[in-house]
């Protein structure tokens, strides 16, 4: 039975939380952390986690614990600091997205985790989802050809209240605004379906949140070796209607699902009715991919247990996170300075540093409220949009 720690009892908290309990017969959790007074208290009771131990310090707990695993889901400003001591404790971690606001600390975190022989996830609980899944598994069949373009729309919407809470809405404590902390999901799949791209441009605003310094809205164009993808990072857009459009020689692929091939006339026209062939192997084979048993939080959690469990590398590993935060760090750069920017990006960039955003990053507008915390429900927009 592997022991769990869950550090930072927030909202996201409990996705993990219900993500362990899917398994009651791997692991137990047994301790919560967090630094506020009496909320890793109140959130065991709410949660009904009662016979777990709660801590408000860190270090505390690795050492009154004999912990096998444990979740952090605390802001992301924190997760470096967090993830080298757990993993120096000799406890494998599961980290929420973002891995960390820059690449330096992603480079310690890793390093951390080989030098004390552990295992460290990076949360992307969006490859654990069946319809991305079956547009993976489309992409890598071939069967839409060589690519041409793709559409990423990481499209959300939040109020001005939401960047009240305390550590949301500047450079130094979130790291960044839509596009590290939203699309980061969308990101990540568009590394994992699509690959890296070997240059980036991007701009940057804030088009709606006075409250916040950070951007609410970003703009990116990949550069593949032939192809383009268009990133939008928002939380703007009012409906939140999400999609990653794929265009290859052959045909169009896309979540929300829709497969598309034309085929030429002589003159290169689309021919009317297309290339049905090509449509109908497209559906078959994803009708004939079998469901996820787990999904979300819970599918990662499940592989993380079992990568604890066995000793073996996880689905999504500290690399993983850092190509997202890569990516991340080159969006920002452009938009910042100005210019494309090549990847990879190498030790000596001013942005591969921790605290390069914060002195060189746009104050968009001044943080005016700091909450300790907000009322209401986290929500997850429509049917078709990435956790967050």
């Amino acid at each position: 039975m592997l022991k769990i720690g869950i550090i930072g009892t927030g909202g996201i908290a409990g996705a993990h939380v219900a993500g362990y309990l899917r398994f009651p017969q791997e692991c137990e959790i047994v301790a919560l952390c967090d630094v506020a007074p009496g909320k890793a208290a109140a959130r065991r009771a709410e949660l009904g986690l009662t016979s777990a131990r709660t801590y408000e310090r860190v270090e505390d707990m690795l050492t009154a614990e004999e912990l096998d695993l444990v979740s952090i889901t605390t802001p992301p400003s924190t997760h470096a600091e967090l993830t080298i001591a757990a993993l120096r404790a000799g406890v494998d971690v599961l980290v929420e997205k973002p891995m960390a606001p820059s690449l330096e600390e992603c480079d310690a975190m890793i390093a951390a985790a080989t030098e004390n022989d552990r295992i460290l996830s990076v949360v992307a609980q969006n490859r654990f989802r069946d319809d991305m899944a079956t547009l993976k598994e489309v992409l890598d069949s071939g069967l839409i050809g060589p690519l041409s373009h793709a559409q990423v729309s990481s499209a959300w919407w939040r109020g001005t209240a939401y960047y009240d809470l305390w550590w949301r809405g500047t450079w130094e404590s979130e790291g960044g605004g839509c596009t590290l902390n939203h699309a980061i999901h969308h990101l990540d799949l568009t590394l994992w379906m699509l690959g890296a791209p070997r240059a980036v441009t991007a701009v940057l605003t804030n088009a709606q949140h006075e409250n916040s310094e950070v951007e609410d809205l970003s703009v990116a164009v990949l550069q593949y070796d032939r192809a383009l993808a268009e990133v939008t990072s928002s939380v703007v857009h009012h409906g939140e209607e999400q999609a990653i459009v794929v265009q290859g020689r052959h045909a169009r692929v896309s979540q929300p699902w829709k497969v598309v091939a034309d085929a030429a006339e002589p003159n290169g026209f689309p021919a009317p009715g297309g290339d049905p062939a090509r449509v109908a192997a497209i559906e078959d084979l994803a009708a004939s991919r079998r469901p996820l048993e787990h999904v979300g939080h819970a599918g990662q959690v499940g592989d993380m247990l079992a990568a604890v469990r066995d000793r073996r590398p996880p689905a999504v590993d500290g690399t993983d996170g850092r190509r997202a935060i890569e990516l991340v760090t080159a969006i920002y750069e452009s938009g910042i300075e100005r210019r494309t920017v090549d990847l990879p990006l190498q030790a000596d960039d001013p942005y591969y540093r921790a605290g390069t955003l914060v002195e060189r990053a746009p104050h968009f507008f001044d943080k005016t409220t700091a909450a300790a915390d907000l009322p209401g429900a986290i929500t997850v927009g429509s049917s078709s949009a990435t956790d967050h």
